[in-house]
């Protein structure tokens, strides 16, 4: 059993008033009145039984009991606000753990972690890349990136950025095309897949073109390497605004087609909603929400200049259909 302790306020109102020698200037301290430091002075007296002031003249004199006590109370006073500290500091800084999907890792976020270790030093990140959803509960991860509809019982969850399907390619692709490609140019082109073939029948029946044969060009697993093909020239992609946008801003891809179509599903940050308001983790969500602005204004500046490529606006009226896209 926990031996009794004497409580905390009445040990603070005992070494303020020894170390000034007061209580006025204890109470000023601790924002209390002299009434009550006084008070609380004498409860802890005569708790302990033993003398630990005495009152001579309007002087405050410690006693020989009360120099001693206040070495045993100052110290533990000093570890208190020692680990305090400690424990605000790993809060605020130390290691932060973030798991993502591999492709949105390598096509989003490695890129830029340099920009966040140089704006935020403190922080010490480590980035786990897996296809499984984390379990917070059981696996040390702070904070994850997950792809999804951002329904997740129990879990905080903020969009990262809306998203829409496109069509982009190496610009070598479009080198001496003064037009963007119409859907019978692009057909001329190998189509590479993700998964099956049937995401491009999808695409072209979204942007309003039936009936068209895509049984050519490669079937890939991983959205990087689906995009990795297509800046090495090897053909004509499907990609979502997050996982391009790197490569479209620094003119490794290009839009291929002026139609992109809405995705049902996106990226959010997500974490435990116990530990959603930690300074580490909300510096971290902020940076991931600036970055993802910085891309759609970007993109967005490319669209406005001419002969450049960018995320385009439909010219056929509303897509007919959602397309799930690569992850």
């Amino acid at each position: 059993m926990r031996p009794r302790l004497p409580p905390l306020n009445a040990l603070k109102a005992f070494e303020a008033a020894a170390r000034h020698e007061s209580f006025t200037r204890a109470a000023e301290e601790l924002c209390v009145t002299q009434g009550a430091i006084s008070h609380q002075v004498k409860a802890l007296e005569a708790e302990l039984a033993i003398k630990l002031f005495n009152r001579e003249r309007h002087r405050l004199i410690i006693t020989e009991a009360g120099r001693d006590y206040l070495a045993v109370v100052r110290d533990a006073l000093d570890r208190i606000a020692a680990g305090t500290e400690r424990l605000l500091q790993r809060q605020s800084a130390g290691v932060l753990t973030v798991s993502t999907s591999p492709d949105f890792a390598a096509k989003w976020l490695v890129h830029r972690l340099g920009h966040f270790a140089e704006a935020h030093a403190g922080i010490d990140l480590r980035v786990s890349a897996a296809m499984h959803h984390v379990d917070f509960a059981r696996e040390e991860v702070d904070l994850a990136v997950r792809h999804g509809d951002g329904n997740w019982p129990g879990l905080d969850a903020v969009r990262l950025s809306q998203e829409r399907l496109f069509a982009v390619c190496s610009p070598k692709l479009m080198s001496g095309r003064r037009r963007r490609l119409g859907a019978a140019d692009i057909l001329k082109f190998p189509l590479i897949h993700l998964d099956s073939r049937s995401d491009w029948e999808k695409w072209l029946r979204g942007v309003g073109i039936d009936d068209a044969g895509v049984t050519h060009g490669p079937v890939l697993n991983r959205a990087s390497m689906v995009i990795d093909a297509a800046i090495n020239g090897q053909g004509i992609a499907l990609a979502r605004t997050t996982l391009a946008a790197w490569d479209l801003i620094n003119g490794r891809l290009v839009m291929a087609f002026p139609e992109s179509l809405p995705v049902s599903k996106t990226y959010w940050i997500v974490c435990p909603k116990a530990t959603a308001a930690l300074p580490k983790i909300t510096t971290f969500r902020d940076w991931l929400l600036a970055e993802a602005a910085a891309d759609l204004r970007q993109l967005k500046c490319l669209a406005q200049r001419p002969g450049t490529q960018a995320e385009p606006n439909s010219r056929r009226g509303k897509p007919k259909s959602r397309v799930a896209s690569p992850r």
